[in-house]
């Protein structure tokens, strides 16, 4: 069986499950605030609005302010969410859920640890216990990066548990919106399995600079293919409306990111504003457009300055241009805006300190800098938990109340939507039954198979005969190569090589930890490295498979192949099942190829498909015969 086939038989069962979710019993009324009465807020029946407001005239400015910051939690191995003695890591950098929730009323957290699902449900429980037991009992929104990528890098976890798929340039590559929503549904599922309720995610960025280090987060460069996936994603994610079975999507970044100065990420002082030469800050918009008619619950603006677009040159979540008169006023969303990580408080990083990304506006006090973005639009601090800030700019009468009781609203509109006030907690035994699941994992499988890209077929080489070959690997697992051939340990005695690249990268030179693990810098690959390469593909008939995070400047490597492939997340099995015509290459590029380095130079960093005579362009990719099974 072919995986087209196994692919259509997992979406027809992924199909029945995700359709028509019903709505969870109602759980017993809970007496949040253990006043022996039922509360407007904890009846079920009443109307959202008018719990919203009950729970209102409840709260301290302390409990709101608390609501408005989330920054990063962990669950432990066995379940447990207290900081163990001797925390290495970033759980070490940052206080406990119970500190978080006990002393500053948090009631968001994203989760950076990945136990396995067993863990992860009992940790959400036993977060939502501690919530339940404070005064009002408000629940906990559990927030998470992607975690269902075959690949692991700085923005997205490597699935633990979960179905691995390949990343957003994978879906981009397959164009295919149904298999879009499909996966999203499946997402869907496997979060609320384990708790997790807000999605930090999609990027509805573009990727018309391709040195950024953030292009794998994307669906490429072209605007109305990234639309379309930004839609069906969303749509996957949350459904129809926002509701019970929904995961709320948070999609970024505001108003695009892709558009870096050469490439550098304004996570770092070395890189503070993106830059519009080709005039297109508009084009960046088309994605948003399409996620606000997904009924986005929530957005994310970015960290950069638009150099040049807005009234004064101060980044997006300080801009009131980008966030009232553009996102609030034009685009009329009324959901929650919630700051990208770490714009507040500088961060300690081993021997560096990492500046707060508070661009434009660095000369603030923490204090001014969050009455900046409150003034600018925003409701919620990602990756911060100082709350004291904003009760202190209510107490000296800098902010009113009312306008956070604004934020307010939009935060506990969420929670009540969601249907948290009135169950957060999760079946654990059910966790594992649904998480990581066959049918699930089978068409994660499929995806990668699917999206991978055939760039070059000299000859027809392939599809290669399965058996009947002797084949050297590199970056290869030599015992799954091992069903395709007869691996040999030399190239010289080999009928054909096959090899795994990735995409080059420089690190910067900097003391900070995070910074020097972005990918960052030119594309091509140099020195002896490529010199090896170049020997091989001289020496033996050689296929290269190259996993594209960002667009790989290759002419030489491409000139000496005999088969050439792109993947954007993809296990051994699955570029070797294509290589031997188990499954077919069913992927186009969702960016250009460079044909060198001067012309990535010499393109403008907000336009898509602009550097001249690219090796590959967008859109490219080869298939096998027709005839091929």
């Amino acid at each position: 069986m072919t995986y087209r086939f196994t692919f259509l038989a997992a979406a027809a069962l992924i199909t029945l499950i995700g359709a028509g979710q019903p709505t969870p019993p109602a759980a017993p009324v809970r007496d949040l605030n253990k006043n022996g009465k039922v509360d407007p807020y904890e009846d079920p029946k009443q109307s959202i609005e008018a719990r919203i407001t009950d729970l209102l005239r409840q709260m301290t400015v302390a409990e709101k302010a608390g609501m408005m910051f989330i920054n990063g939690t962990i669950i432990n191995n066995d379940g447990t969410i207290d900081k163990k003695p001797g925390e290495q890591g970033p759980a070490a950098m940052m206080p406990s859920a119970i500190e978080n929730i006990t002393e500053r009323h948090m009631t968001h957290f994203n989760l950076w640890a990945v136990p396995g699902t067993r863990a992860f449900a009992m940790g959400n429980n036993a977060i939502q216990k501690l919530a339940e037991n404070t005064r009002l009992g408000i629940p906990v929104t559990i927030a998470s990066d992607p975690r269902h990528y075959f690949s692991s890098s700085i923005f997205g976890m490597a699935a633990d548990g979960f179905s691995q798929w390949p990343e957003q340039l994978g879906f981009a590559a397959i164009g295919d919106v149904t298999l879009m929503q499909q996966f999203a549904d499946i997402a869907r599922q496997e979060y609320l399995a384990v708790g997790i309720r807000e999605a930090l995610h999609p990027m509805a960025d573009l990727a018309t600079e391709p040195r950024w280090a953030r292009v794998s987060g994307t669906f490429g460069e072209d605007a109305n293919l990234s639309a379309k996936l930004v839609e069906a994603y969303v749509r996957g994610y949350q459904g129809p409306t926002l509701g019970p079975t929904s995961v709320a999507c948070m999609t970024k970044h505001f108003s695009g990111g892709g558009p870096q100065k050469e490439g550098l990420d304004p996570h770092f002082e070395f890189q503070k504003g993106q830059v519009y030469p080709g005039k297109n800050f508009n084009y960046h918009l088309i994605p948003f457009e399409a996620a606000f008619a997904a009924k986005t619950a929530a957005i994310m603006p970015y960290y950069g300055i638009p150099t040049d677009q807005t009234s004064e040159n101060v980044a997006f979540s300080f801009n009131k241009d980008i966030i009232t008169r553009l996102l609030r006023d034009k685009y009329k969303f009324d959901g929650v805006v919630c700051t990208d990580w770490g714009l507040i408080t500088d961060s300690k990083m081993g021997p560096a300190v990492w500046p707060a990304r508070a661009w434009g506006v660095e000369k603030l006090s923490r204090e001014e800098r969050v009455l900046k973005a409150l003034q600018a639009g925003v409701d919620q601090f990602g990756g911060e938990h100082c709350p004291e800030l904003v009760v202190k700019l209510v107490t000296d009468g800098k902010i009113s109340e009312a306008r956070i009781d604004q934020s307010i609203r939009r935060l506990l509109r969420q929670k009540f939507t969601l249907g948290l006030f009135d169950n957060p907690y999760v079946d654990v035994e059910k966790a594992t039954q649904i998480v990581g699941q066959p049918a699930f994992r089978q068409a994660g499988e499929a995806a990668q198979r699917r999206s991978l890209t055939l760039l070059k077929n000299d000859a027809k080489t392939l599809p290669l005969a399965m058996g009947k070959l002797k084949i050297y690997v590199r970056n290869v697992d030599p015992k799954v190569a091992a069903a395709y051939g007869t691996v040999v340990g030399k190239p010289e005695e080999a009928d054909v090589a096959i090899i795994r690249l990735k995409t080059p990268w420089v690190p910067v030179e900097t003391q900070n930890p995070m910074a020097r693990g972005f990918h960052h810098g030119d594309l091509d690959f140099k020195g002896k490295e490529k010199e090896e390469i170049l020997a091989l593909l001289k020496t033996v008939p050689t296929i290269v498979d190259i996993y594209l995070d960002r667009p790989a400047v290759i002419p030489e490597i491409s000139a000496g192949a005999k088969g050439l492939l792109a993947n954007y997340g993809a296990s051994d099995a699955a570029v070797l099942d294509v290589i031997f015509g188990k499954a077919k290459p069913q992927g186009k590029l969702p960016f250009e190829l460079p044909s060198s380095m001067e012309a990535v130079v010499n393109q403008k960093e907000d336009v898509p498909y602009d550097s001249k005579d690219p090796l590959y362009t967008f859109g490219f990719g080869l298939r096998y015969p027709a005839v091929l099974n």
